[in-house]
């Protein structure tokens, strides 16, 4: 018996060795796909900060340069002052924290009544309201348009954010994170006395930050990033938002591409400084999401 654990331990040692190598070889395959996917999700990023420090005529140069000659810094003031981003920065701040708060509050009343509550139909509605994602939003701007019209919110704030304060998306992916909270927690709150607003406001909500901030967080990038409704539903330049701002340097002569960039990293920093600092509630809520 000695003999035969003598003369396994190196088989099992040099086995152990084996995997060893096999699992850091993975392990350095794996870092450097990665590593290479990221690099090419930030060139973009990189072209535009590059471009954004030139002049026209190497930004438009053939074959292209990444560090140019003599950086253009006053690209950015020069951006600055050629449109009123003052205004349209204020805009998209203020559209995209209002309609966050707004879509918040909605979602959580929402996707605990279709997580926790018990009615007639929940499951057919609940049914019905995931069923107009698959509706493509470019098919209800003339009727949506038309509603505008009449309401008359045209060319006011009431336009670009009452319609947005609702989110089918939202209410599903919160709805989700809502039914990994024991139902044992409402009945001992019941037991206590607590209302049903109250247990939604002190126990539900601060168990379910990350889901919220998940949320919240996609909704103001969506908001930031809104193009079509805003040039839609506004003609006046006091209501446009950064990502119509833009569009002051494309016209029929050509497109200033270096003031473009500047614009553009300029539009982008809100939502990285935002991302920056809400990353680990974020990627909490994307992990936890959908577990029972």
């Amino acid at each position: 018996m000695a003999t035969a654990s003598w003369t396994l331990a190196p088989r099992t040692k040099g086995a152990k060795s084996v995997y060893r190598v096999r699992r850091a070889l993975w392990q350095a395959f794996l870092y450097i796909v990665l590593t290479a996917g990221a690099l090419i999700m930030v060139l973009p990023f990189l072209w535009m900060i590059s471009t954004s420090i030139k002049d026209l005529a190497e930004a438009l140069r053939i074959p292209p340069i990444w560090i140019p000659s003599v950086p253009r810094w006053d690209n950015y003031v020069r951006a600055w002052d050629a449109a009123p981003f003052g205004r349209y920065f204020f805009n998209s701040f203020f559209i995209a924290v209002t309609t966050t708060i707004g879509e918040v509050i909605t979602t959580i009343f929402a996707a605990y009544a279709f997580a926790k509550m018990k009615f007639f139909g929940k499951n057919f509605m609940f049914t019905l309201l995931l069923g107009t994602l698959m509706i493509p939003g470019q098919m209800l701007l003339v009727p949506n348009f038309l509603t505008i019209k009449r309401l008359g919110w045209y060319n006011t704030y009431w336009a670009l954010i009452i319609p947005w304060i609702v989110s089918v998306f939202g209410i599903f992916l919160l709805r989700q994170f809502f039914r990994t909270i024991p139902d044992e927690l409402w009945d001992a709150a019941r037991i206590d006395g607590c209302s049903r607003f109250r247990y939604i406001w002190r126990i539900v909500v601060p168990l379910s930050r990350p889901g919220i901030a998940t949320v919240a967080l996609f909704k103001f990038i969506g908001s930031w990033n809104a193009f079509l409704w805003v040039l839609i539903m506004t003609d006046r330049v006091e209501l446009r938002t950064v990502p119509v701002g833009l569009r002051f340097f494309m016209s029929d002569m050509g497109t200033d591409y270096p003031l473009l960039m500047a614009a553009s990293t300029m539009a982008i920093l809100p939502v990285l400084l935002i991302f920056f600092f809400t990353q680990r509630q974020f990627i909490q809520g994307i992990a936890r999401t959908g577990l029972k």
